[in-house]
């Protein structure tokens, strides 16, 4: 479970609804009974239910019915449904939809890539970057966890990430593989990963004992030839493909033997279409 704290949903509530809803309030039926259905128009895989629920009992509903965050469902099956007063569930009907719209569309995304991955290869992994889109972290974390897949890196302080630009500052591969017999012992909790783009600079890294290696944009069958000898230079070390990898070629990616696939496509992923429908009782 990822933790959102209470300020985001409220938050997300007060952008859509900063004073009242002039709308219903004009219209002069907020305080009739009511209920809101939330239902998928295609198969879903769901996230964020949990939150969308909480963003409806913000507002005094109460739950009648809720699918856990993390199942796949099929077409028109009933995702959440609540009742309260109909100016309550105006209030919070679109900013809730959007957010299961949102969360769900990277969920069902990234168990599509797990699937296809795992069609090849079963033990491969699917990580997601840090690069989502600026505001959604919480809920973005949240959605891939749900579809099948974990965080690369969840932030700068937690993981040892070596890309070209750091480097530049040490001397570059050569004062890296210095530095490895002094930098292993102090970092023994975490793995000393490495971003090389070329096969040669990967042999070095492995002979040198590396953690783990990152291919930037490394085609799929340069990584078929290369994956076999590092492979047999240090077999404890963990390998990693990234840049461009979506639907169109992560079954080619997976089926080079690579551990794990590293990708931003997830949060760029098509909204789920979620029908919400708000009826008297």
């Amino acid at each position: 479970m990822v933790f959102i704290p209470e300020q985001l949903i409220d938050r997300l509530i007060q952008e859509d609804v900063p004073y009242f809803d002039l709308t219903t309030h004009a219209l002069n039926f907020g305080e009739k009974p009511a209920e809101i259905r939330y239902a998928t128009r295609h198969q879903t895989r769901l996230a964020c239910v949990e939150e969308a629920a909480a963003m409806l009992t913000k507002v005094g509903a109460e739950i009648t019915l809720k699918v856990d965050s993390g199942q796949t469902l099929e077409t028109g099956t009933p995702i959440l449904i609540a009742t309260g007063k109909a100016g309550a569930l105006h209030a919070v009907w679109k900013a809730s939809q959007n957010l299961l719209e949102y969360a769900c569309g990277v969920a069902t995304k990234t168990h599509r890539l797990v699937q296809l991955a795992r069609e090849v290869n079963p033990q491969v992994m699917l990580y997601t970057t840090r690069k989502s889109i600026p505001g959604t972290k919480a809920i973005a974390v949240r959605a891939i966890l749900a579809g099948s897949a974990y965080p690369h890196r969840l932030g700068l302080s937690e993981s040892i990430l070596i890309f070209e630009q750091h480097l530049n500052f040490i001397g570059g591969l050569e004062g890296l593989i210095q530095k490895l017999p002094i930098l292993k012992p102090q970092m023994l909790e975490k793995k000393i990963v490495v971003e090389v783009s070329e096969a040669e600079d990967a042999i070095a890294l492995a002979e040198a004992g590396i953690d783990e290696i990152q291919f930037d944009k490394v085609s799929a069958a340069d990584l078929s030839q290369i994956i076999p000898k590092l492979k047999s230079i240090h077999p404890g070390m963990s390998l990693l493909a990234a840049g461009g990898i979506d639907e169109a070629n992560i079954a080619e990616y997976a089926a080079t033997g690579i551990n794990g696939i590293v990708s931003t496509s997830p949060y760029y992923a098509k909204p789920a279409n979620i029908d919400v429908k708000i009826l008297p009782i």
